[in-house]
């Protein structure tokens, strides 16, 4: 831990759905902060609120009380355009189910970020070459998702989450759909980009081989932070 201010804080954030008897408290007064530069695997059985944490976190989702701050901007307080030009900019995204256009190349697809921002074609083609070849996908920019295996269906997920640089990558189960082998090379992958690069990485799982990969397990149970714990490796 250092003086310097966290890269994100969560303080006392709430999220309810639903009123009246209706009404249920996914999240109940959750305190997290993290620094830049750290890898934080967030687990919990189905219900705990890790998800809902995560959309928070991910600007996808807003909470019903409590401060959410990134680089000391309160996002809480932020408007919905602003919360997507928080996004666009510093957050980059892997889903379970990859989330790419079925019809379109793996360069369009790692592009899509690039033409949200209003990139220029060329700088856009660069930029997208580059992250592929970073994944280890230099060849396979004209192929389409049908044409990919899984694990590079989501490696093609992983270079389009940093194709813009994000200050941090959100990761939903990145392997919840691979194989053992292959899980393993996506989360060296996630990994290297946390080490070589400096991308604070926060990942959803419920793997504990693939948590083995963070240097901080965060658990939730019944909508609050059950334990967090650096592990040994990063101790």
């Amino acid at each position: 831990m250092t003086d310097a201010a966290p890269l994100l804080r969560l303080s006392g954030i709430t999220k309810t759905y639903g009123r009246g008897q209706a009404a249920f408290q996914a999240l109940k007064s959750i305190d997290l902060a993290v620094e830049a530069g750290d890898f934080v695997a967030i687990m919990g059985p189905s219900g705990s609120g890790k998800s809902t944490a995560m959309n928070i976190l991910g600007c996808l989702d807003t909470p019903t009380g409590g401060s959410y701050e990134f680089r000391g901007v309160h996002v809480e307080a932020l408007s919905r355009n602003q919360r997507a030009l928080l996004r666009r900019r510093y957050l980059g995204f892997v889903f379970q189910g990859f989330n790419l256009l079925a019809r379109t190349t793996a360069l369009e697809n790692v592009e899509l970020p690039l033409i949200y921002r209003g990139e220029r074609a060329g700088t856009r083609h660069a930029a997208a070459r580059a992250a592929l070849a970073q994944v280890g996908l230099k060849g396979w920019e004209h192929h389409t998702p049908g044409e990919l295996s899984g694990g590079q269906q989501q490696r093609v997920a992983i270079a389009r989450a940093i194709v813009t640089r994000p200050a941090v990558l959100l990761a939903d189960e990145p392997t919840g759909n691979l194989d053992t082998r292959t899980s393993e090379e996506i989360m060296d992958l996630i990994g290297a980009f946390n080490r070589e690069q400096g991308i604070t990485v926060l990942m959803v799982t419920h793997e504990p081989d693939m948590a083995a990969y963070a240097k901080r397990i965060v658990r939730f149970l019944d909508g609050r932070v059950d334990s967090d714990r650096r592990s040994v490796e990063a101790a």
